[in-house]
């Protein structure tokens, strides 16, 4: 799995720097491609950025209130399945023995 690193998206010119707003997830949370992570203030406007891919927050670098500047890194994002707990429930269905398999076989085809 690789790390993808969410970073502040460019700012106008006009603006030299924003404030992380919220946190709307927390390291360890799933989260699907395009869904809101954190939200950056300028004294304009308020900038959602969202996940560029489904995943796991794996770090959060900047705190809620840190002025940063564009294209700074806010924190990673683990790709990869965005549901952990489900997918180790998956393999465990997927680790049946041959016998299971073919007894499961046997009682779809009577």
């Amino acid at each position: 799995m690789s790390s993808v690193d969410i970073l502040v998206p460019d700012l106008p010119e006009s603006v030299a720097d924003a404030t992380v707003a919220t946190w709307h997830k927390k390291p360890g949370d799933a989260v699907k491609r395009d869904e809101v992570l954190v939200e950056i203030e300028t004294d304009k406007v308020v900038l959602e950025v969202p996940a560029s891919a489904d995943g796991v927050l794996d770090a959060v670098l900047e705190d809620e209130g840190t002025t940063v500047t564009s294209r700074q890194i806010l924190g990673r994002l683990r790709e990869g399945n965005s549901a952990g707990k489900e997918s180790s429930a998956k393999s465990e269905e997927k680790a049946s023995t041959p016998a299971q398999r073919q007894q499961a076989s046997l009682e779809e085809q009577s």
